[in-house]
């Protein structure tokens, strides 16, 4: 691997010119593609296997022109004060808006109020439910403008109007904070570097990077139907990861420049080695992404694969363009002072001209000799810290967002309070019971059985008369439970319905299904709670496997595997506290606290997982290399940190400051992503691999590095450390300082 890559840096900086001017093609051939496309995104959620999705799918074959997918919109109506919605005058208002919104050219139908009773029992507020023809990523600006004109001209005649709903879905916008969030990655790299040109470079091929994969995101959005989280998700991981690659392969060439060979050879080695490191990072970041397949919720399947192009991407984008463009630049990326000196200050400037290690200082190095003279405190410290940091996790609760979680300056919470305030809370969430009965004798009789039954269950408010289809073998029926839709009681409502269908199937033939936007959350949070271990199996299980070839050690690879537990369980806990429980929540912008975000545990133990290898496998590589030309196993942990330890730091920087831009977007899972990874990369960083992985490797010594004998032989050698290149690169007649002939130079 090291050498191939070693071959890799240095064709790349040869041919620099064409390699940087190939990056500039694709990016302009997929910003085409992207241009010329329709990026209008998915944003509905597809549950297979589920019962929501049945009884959806059922609704869909069995009632043709529906459009039971179809977005829909409820205009809420409130009279003034002291006056009822039933005033003649406030009547003919709502009429003259219902009227309008029937007109639209996408509306399916708009439901008079007065006529379908949606009055509240008081007479001051009423709804009309708005159908459309089409999905609501398919709406046009047209509709909703259309939607938003009708409000505002009941509005006009006195009446208090709202609107909530699906129809009402804006897209996720990011806001200024990405861009303060790439402002101190760059702020971070200057300081790190001490030169402007090799701070940029990591900027600018993380940005091509990434807008290739936007781009062809973007293409790809209307055929594959990805959801607008899709490259939102995608941009925040791979800006992250191309900065942190760019950076680690950056300074590994300014550390061989340090050792005083030529830039062409310092390139070769940087990226055999470095880059070694970044395909390895990059590949335990890709399995969790692509993992998230296993759940088999294709909007979680769409989001891992897409983030994981972004990875694969970033790596490229790493071997191949920053080789390149550090040709362009030479020794520029060297702080003037150093050029100046012939010297390199990187890793801590502890080096002279001739490469060799001055007496050991920096604070990296200072904090591994505390660390390893007191591993067990250090270790018990650190492991109590996270796990105090994980206690609100056991409060955690689950649900996909509705109009209520909305903040409440948005005209979608003021709808979902105001029916909540005129018919109860439930009525923003009502089940939809088909029964098909194509294997009954008698339908109409079934479907009234059902209704009676359910009318019966605790928490049940209302059950709606039985609407059938037109050849009369299936209905639908609408049960307007007493509680809200994220509530328990209402989950325990729509397993007492469920535990009534075998019943009915028995007395009368019907086949009894419960969907809905609240069924279809409570089987989404189900399924992800169902696949949360088996997906840790296997994304663990690979990553242990592929962390077992890298380091060659048994322990190494589980220690890692555990201190990531410990991070992702204490980031789950950070999302509660805040995200849930609330504090905190005006400092980060959370306006409605609620449940936690049904895919987030699981879409964030696949992105931290990935993410905390990278840490681990830059920091540890560099103690395995250390250890593997024969330094003690103590001494190798200094080394690794006095080589590693600034640019790792450096590197979570920079992650957490691109991933706390994203907590300024408009869509609550972003934000609530952007913190919840932004929080995980502290902990794992500078908690789990900065003081658990050197206490524990103090407290293993030997025994970290141990390898059965058998395995050992069976394992292929990936050369991560580059132990392989250095013996054919001293055996080519390339010495310390990386001398070649002229004729080899550039």
């Amino acid at each position: 691997m090291a050498t191939f890559l070693y071959r890799l840096g240095r064709f790349a900086f040869r041919r620099r010119g064409l390699v940087a001017l190939l990056w500039v093609v694709v990016l302009a051939v997929t910003g085409g593609f992207a241009a010329s496309a329709s990026s209008a995104a998915s944003s509905n959620i597809t549950i297979p296997g589920t019962e929501a999705q049945k009884a959806f799918e059922l609704l869909e074959e069995r009632f043709p022109g529906s459009s039971p997918d179809g977005a829909t919109a409820r205009v809420v109506f409130r009279a003034p004060d002291g006056e009822k919605i039933t005033d003649p005058e406030n009547k003919a208002a709502v009429g003259e808006v219902v009227a309008e919104l029937a007109k639209g050219e996408q509306v399916q139908q708009a439901v008079d109020p007065f006529r379908a009773q949606a009055v509240s029992p008081d007479q001051t507020i009423a709804y009309s439910q708005v159908s459309y023809e089409v999905s609501g990523f398919e709406l046009t600006d047209a509709s909703r403008d259309a939607l938003k004109d009708a409000a505002e001209n009941g509005r006009e005649a006195g009446l208090t109007v709202e609107t909530g709903g699906d129809a009402m879905a804006a897209v996720p916008h990011t806001g200024a904070a990405e861009v303060i969030g790439v402002a101190i990655a760059a702020i971070v790299l200057l300081i790190t570097f001490g030169s402007l040109v090799a701070a940029g470079l990591p900027l600018i091929t993380a940005l091509v990077g990434v807008g290739v994969t936007v781009a062809v995101i973007t293409a790809v959005t209307v055929p594959l139907d990805l959801n607008t989280t899709t490259p939102i998700l995608a941009t925040m991981i791979g800006l992250a990861v191309g900065i942190d690659y760019a950076l680690f392969i950056v300074s590994r060439y300014r550390a061989e420049l340090a050792e005083g060979r030529e830039p062409l050879e310092a390139v070769g080695r940087a990226t055999g080695t470095a880059g070694s490191a970044v395909v390895f990072a990059g590949l335990t970041v890709v399995i969790a992404l692509v993992g998230l397949s296993v759940v088999d919720i294709p909007i979680l399947t769409k989001m891992g694969l897409a983030a994981g192009g972004a990875v694969v991407l970033a790596v490229l984008v790493a071997l191949t363009l920053i080789p390149a463009l550090l040709g362009f630049a030479g020794k520029r990326v060297l702080p003037r002072r150093h050029r100046r000196n012939g010297e390199n200050g990187e890793d801590g400037e502890n080096r002279d001209g001739t490469g060799k290690a001055a007496a050991r200082g920096g604070a990296g190095v200072r904090w591994a000799r505390f660390v390893l003279r007191r591993p067990v405190a250090v270790l018990l410290v650190s492991v109590v810290g996270l796990g105090l940091m994980a206690v609100p996790a056991k409060d955690l609760q689950l649900n996909l967002p509705d109009d209520g979680s909305q903040p409440t300056s948005t005209t979608q919470r003021r709808a979902y309070d105001l029916i909540a305030e005129g018919f109860g809370p439930g009525t923003n969430g009502p089940l939809i019971v088909t029964v098909d009965a194509r294997n009954s004798d008698d339908p109409r009789a079934a479907a009234q059985r059902t209704a009676q039954r359910l009318q019966g269950l605790d928490d049940v408010a209302a059950v709606t008369p039985a609407t059938f289809n037109k050849a009369g073998d299936t209905a639908m029926i609408t049960v307007i439970p007493k509680s809200a839709p994220s509530s328990a009681a209402t989950e325990e409502l729509v397993e007492d319905i469920r535990g009534q269908a075998d019943g009915i199937a028995d007395a009368t033939g019907a086949t009894v299904l419960v969907t809905g936007q609240t069924a279809m959350a409570i089987d989404v949070s189900q399924k992800m709670s169902d696949a949360l271990v088996p997906y840790l199996v296997l994304v663990v299980g690979l990553a242990f496997l592929l962390l077992t070839v890298v380091f060659r050690s048994i322990l190494v690879p589980l220690k890692a595997a555990l201190g990531f537990l410990l991070s992702v369980v204490a980031a789950l806990g950070a999302v509660v506290a805040v995200f849930q429980w609330g504090w905190l929540a005006d400092v980060f912008g959370v306006e409605q606290t609620g449940p936690v975000m049904s895919l987030m545990p699981i879409l964030m133990v696949g992105l931290v997982f990935g993410l905390a290898m990278d840490y681990e496998v830059f920091l540890v590589t560099r103690m395995r290399e250390a250890h593997v030309h024969g330094e003690p196993p103590h001494e190798s942990v200094v080394t690794g940190f006095e080589l590693g330890g600034r640019v790792v730091t450096a590197a979570a920087l920079i992650m957490i400051s691109v991933f706390a831009g994203f907590i300024g977007s408009s869509e609550s899972m972003i934000k609530m992503i952007g913190f919840g990874l932004a929080v995980a990369v502290l902990f794992d960083a500078f908690v789990v691999r900065m003081a658990i992985v050197p206490a524990v490797l103090a407290l293993l010594g030997k025994a970290a590095w141990w390898l059965p004998r058998w395995l050992d032989r069976i394992m292929p050698n990936v050369d991560v450390e580059g132990e392989k290149l250095q013996r054919e690169l001293n055996g080519s007649g390339t010495g310390a300082a990386g001398r070649e002939p002229v004729a080899a130079r550039d």
